[in-house]
């Protein structure tokens, strides 16, 4: 029997008990008494994000498929029932055994935004976990970080005891049972960091160091040891046909944020954008198989009961059976009334057929990412898509049926200038002409509606945009209103709706994103001062930061402004993600020279360093080659098979001709 963790008179108090109770459809309970190995996994946002986010649900499969292992889940607690457990003392909990998380052996935080970090010293705090890493002692859990933000773990690198660099499929395991053996052992915590540090892919920070030259560039970053790794190697799995996938997703008693079934479809990116972290830190490409994905779709859906299923990659448009897929699951679900979301599509490689299919089963707004608005922008990001393009694809979705189109642009971009910013406007005006110019006004359902959004630009780690400078908050806003203005100059602006970030979380994120081991003193003075939820627009306070750089003695324009020369050392130098620097500097070159454009992964390889990795989209072409070669080893079998055959006969015709002339 699971005592809960909270008494029905302060579950009464909050907002949302359902976010605490625990026991949902398809959670894992197991015996505490039978497992070596406590998993606390932790999201540090509120439980509808986190309910959303499929890379927690992915290491829940994979840690509960082990009989020594339980994995449990953690959310930030939201402010109403924070302040409860502060006055009454009570510790974070874990839901399913609705037990402390201190129990647990592991708190395994995902880092999947920047805006989250004090967030973590929040559950740290809670949970009564000293938020120092060398504070701790043999009665606290082992505190280890993964997710896009390792990719720069050093802002928030004292916090943590270990950071996991890569795909949690790779060498999760071999870190269970080096801890599972070490503690059977005896090993002090110290001893299981240290060996820890030796696995693939795992960095310990606490054995690192880092020095300063005058100007306040790292001058070195080394480990103190000789038997650790210099440089730490993200993991990736090399195929996803047989990857953990949770094919039993747990389903909330409450709304997420992302109400529906995931269905990953591949990994990674063939495009080359230069100013996204996913389509380099992910790469390469590698696909599910279609017959894989046809039985996740079957279990996931049947055993959640969802109507929805989402395709989720980073560009879907390049996966390779799409259309295959998308019939399936219409033709399989269709009864059910299954409504399909087609996220990240390229507005270039949106037919007519994909879209006519899946309006077969419910119509919805189509969202397209052009980022920029003028041909050179997007020449500049390596977006590959011409307007040309753009307007075909927006007129196919209009004469598809849809009327409503989101499209989202990126403000502050290297080498950007005031026509390029109008220039979005301008796009906005072409799209919805073409709506009028294409659809007959009898066979329209409703008012053409262009939502335009902008955000704000931050270079982050392997792109080659990491060389980038940032502009400061005030300058993102006098874009902004330059977009703004162009837009109600425009004919059809009652039909273009327009909305922007706010920037001073935008040069937040810049210095959390870039930033080094000393930022780590403005994310805990700002926790102190009650900074937290800070990715939320209600909570988010940029007074408590200025205060909280103030008193850390940190310039958030070093981190976010400032020029960087070509070898400067990068806090993250020491994380190896396959992409050679050599590389990203060639395409930052590209991009601020004569802002050329990179042909995609299938076009043809631009040796980005990764193709020594003989896997997903790098063997394509060589499995083609591959193919042809058997193709035509096989009809010079054939050749050389008819070849014999007609020597048979030919012999035969002898040996007939040899009997008709013996006498």
């Amino acid at each position: 029997m699971i005592n809960p963790a909270l008494p029905d008179r302060i579950l009464s108090q909050v907002e949302k008990p359902a976010r605490y109770i625990g026991n949902e459809p398809n959670s894992i309970i197991k015996n505490k008494d039978e497992v070596d190995i406590r998993f606390a996994m932790c999201f540090p946002d509120v439980y509808e994000i986190g309910m959303s986010h499929l890379g927690i649900q992915i290491i829940y499969e994979q840690l509960n498929r082990r009989s020594d292992t339980w994995c449990e889940r953690v959310y930030s607690p939201w402010p109403d029932l924070e302040k409860i457990m502060r006055s009454e003392r009570i510790p974070l909990f874990m839901l399913e055994s609705q037990e402390e998380v201190k129990k647990a052996d592991f708190l395994g935080i995902t880092l999947q935004y920047e805006l989250c970090y004090t967030n973590i010293l929040q559950v740290l705090e809670l949970s009564g976990i000293p938020l120092h890493a060398s504070e701790r002692g043999a009665e606290d859990p082992i505190v280890m970080g993964g997710g896009p933000c390792t990719y720069n773990p050093e802002p928030i690198a004292p916090f943590f005891d270990l950071f996991y660099i890569g795909e949690s499929e790779v060498v999760m395991d071999d870190l269970m049972d080096l801890y599972r053996k070490m503690k059977a052992d005896g090993a002090s915590r110290m001893e299981f960091l240290r060996e820890a540090g030796r696995i693939p892919g795992i960095y310990a920070p606490i054995f690192y160091r880092v020095t300063y030259k005058e100007d306040g560039t790292i001058d070195s970053f080394l480990p103190i040891y000789d038997d650790l790794p210099r440089t730490v190697r993200r993991q990736f799995s090399l195929s996803l046909a047989d990857a953990p996938y949770p094919e039993k997703p747990i389903v909330p008693y409450i709304r997420p944020t992302q109400d529906r079934v995931v269905l990953e479809i591949q990994r990674g990116c063939i495009r080359g954008c230069r100013f996204c972290q996913a389509g380099y830190v992910y790469r390469p490409l590698r696909e599910r198989p279609l017959e894989v994905l046809k039985r996740y779709a079957k279990n996931m859906l049947g055993s959640s009961g969802y109507e929805e299923i989402s395709l989720s990659s980073l560009s879907s448009s390049d996966y390779t059976c799409l259309d295959e897929l998308l019939t399936y699951l219409i033709d399989e679900f269709q009864k059910e009334h299954v409504n399909i979301s087609l996220p990240s599509l390229r507005i270039d490689n949106f037919s007519l057929d994909v879209m006519s299919k899946v309006q077969d089963v419910r119509k919805s707004s189509l969202t397209f990412a052009p980022e920029a608005g003028s041909q050179r922008m997007r020449d500049v990001i390596n977006k590959g898509i011409t307007e040309e393009e753009i307007l075909d694809g927006a007129a196919l979705a209009f004469k598809g049926g849809w009327t409503k189109v989101k499209l989202y642009f990126m403000l502050g971009l290297p080498t950007e200038t005031e026509e390029d910013r109008k220039a979005i406007a301008h796009l906005a005006q072409a799209i919805c002409e073409r709506f009028y110019d294409e659809v007959p006004k009898e066979e329209r359902s409703g008012p053409c509606d262009i939502n335009v959004s902008t955000s704000f630009f931050v270079p982050k780690p392997f792109t080659p945009f990491q060389w980038a400078q940032m502009l400061k908050p005030s300058d993102y806003v006098n874009d902004a209103h330059t977009v703004r203005d162009e837009i109600r100059q425009m004919k059809n602006q009652k039909r273009i709706h327009y909305k922007w970030h706010e920037p001073n979380g935008t040069e937040l994120e810049g210095v959390l994103a870039r930033g080094d081991r000393r930022v780590a003193d403005v994310i805990e003075a700002a926790y102190r001062r009650g900074a937290i939820f800070d990715s939320w627009t209600d909570f988010f306070r940029y007074d408590i930061w200025k205060e909280a750089y103030e008193e850390a003695g940190v310039d958030p324009d070093f981190y976010t402004v400032r020029e960087r020369s070509d070898d400067e050392i990068f806090p993250w130098d020491f994380i190896d993600i396959g992409v050679s620097r050599s590389f990203l500097l060639k395409e930052w070159k590209k991009a601020t020279g004569e802002g050329s454009v990179t042909p995609n992964c299938r076009q043809q390889c631009s040796a980005c360093g990764l193709l020594s990795a003989k896997t997903g989209v790098c063997t394509e072409k060589k499995d083609a080659r591959a193919g042809k070669r058997d193709s035509l080893a096989g009809k010079r079998d054939n050749f050389a098979g008819e070849r014999d055959n007609l020597a048979g006969e030919r012999d035969n015709m002898n040996g007939k001709r040899d009997n008709l002339r013996q006498p």
